[in-house]
């Protein structure tokens, strides 16, 4: 079977010619586990530093042979486990570029095809959308009749994001996005009430009167010079959800914030890290997926086929160029 590696150590955004395809055995089931057919495969901005050992202190897969990290949704095709049985479906964050996988029973959850299409899982119903949900509900606790900002408003957590505010009650939800095809789809098809353009000149002035009665919940996925921005904004007792720093990932200075600002403010900084919310997948997916089959919550995917086309589409993530979800189809 396929799988894709690193050609070698990276020391900056990955790019398509950094990656290689190879021959490898096919794993064998384990006892108490499950062999799985990989369906689709979540490329995250989190993985272009994990290639370089610099996102939490996990290791860099090791060049011409190591398994390059991504959640999957995948099809059970042999179990010998009493938790799923073949042909069932499950999602696992320890999948991985590659074509098959070994799991054991601890190491996935089995979703439903009838609750909400297959692909939602690896998105909307995935690690983004959990990531999303936790930032809203369970840090912020948005409010009926709040306002709420999301940057990077777009992507799969931001837009997420926006529309479980919506769903919760948030009068009005603001995005920030890069050029005017990622604010299109933010307004038309997630529902924005307004999305500036960053990349388009005074684009900064327009948020007071984007949001007029001030920002009560801010989600931060990029960095300083955007939260900066939004604090400016932030009405007294705001809440900012700090989710990522997208804009520092790969070099250039460390994120800063000012202290006196979050003091003058009264503000609450919560930091987000979608791992501590692992034990809610069931709890947030019985929540959001009828959202999501509905059509209420919407998700757009950048989707190639093939893993011969994974490269190429981590090199548009880490450049920002993606539309949608980055998604790999098999």
């Amino acid at each position: 079977m396929k799988q894709v590696v690193l050609k070698h150590a990276l020391t900056d955004k990955p790019k398509a010619k950094d990656f290689e395809l190879i021959d490898i055995d096919t794993p064998n089931c384990p006892d108490g586990g499950i062999l799985a057919e990989i369906l689709y495969i979540s490329l995250d901005p989190y993985v272009g530093t994990r290639l370089r050992g610099q996102h939490m202190g996990e290791a860099a897969p090791t060049p011409g042979s190591g398994l390059i990290p991504g959640a999957i949704v995948a099809e059970v095709v042999e179990s010998r486990s009493s938790k799923v049985h073949k042909g069932q479906f499950i999602h696992a964050m320890d999948g991985g570029w590659t074509e098959r996988v070994a799991l054991y029973d601890d190491q996935y959850q089995v979703i439903d095809p009838k609750a909400a299409p297959l692909d939602a899982y690896v998105g909307v119903l995935g690690m983004p959308g959990l990531t999303a949900w936790s930032g809203v509900t369970q840090l912020a606790r948005i409010q009926e009749g709040e306002t709420f900002l999301v940057d990077a408003a777009s992507g799969p957590v931001g837009a997420t994001a926006a529309q479980i505010a919506k769903v919760r009650g948030a009068a009005r939800t603001i995005g920030i996005a890069g050029g005017p095809q990622k604010c299109k789809l933010a307004e038309e098809t997630f529902g924005y009430d307004r999305c500036l353009d960053y990349k388009s000149e005074g684009w900064e002035t327009e948020l007071a009167s984007a949001a007029p009665n001030g920002i009560d919940v801010h989600f931060e996925n990029v960095g300083d010079k955007i939260l900066g921005l939004a604090m400016q904004h932030l009405n007294l007792y705001g809440r900012v959800v700090l989710c990522g720093l997208a804009g520092h990932y790969h070099g250039g200075a460390p994120a800063m914030t000012s202290v006196g600002m979050i003091v003058g403010k009264r503000a609450q900084m919560m930091g987000l890290v979608v791992y501590d919310y692992y034990d809610r997948w069931d709890k947030f997916r019985a929540q959001i997926a009828p959202h999501v089959k509905s059509g209420k919550i919407a998700y757009v995917h950048d989707e190639v086929e093939g893993l011969a086309q994974a490269g190429g589409l981590m090199e548009r993530l880490v450049s920002g160029k993606n539309v949608g979800k980055a998604v790999v189809k098999l």
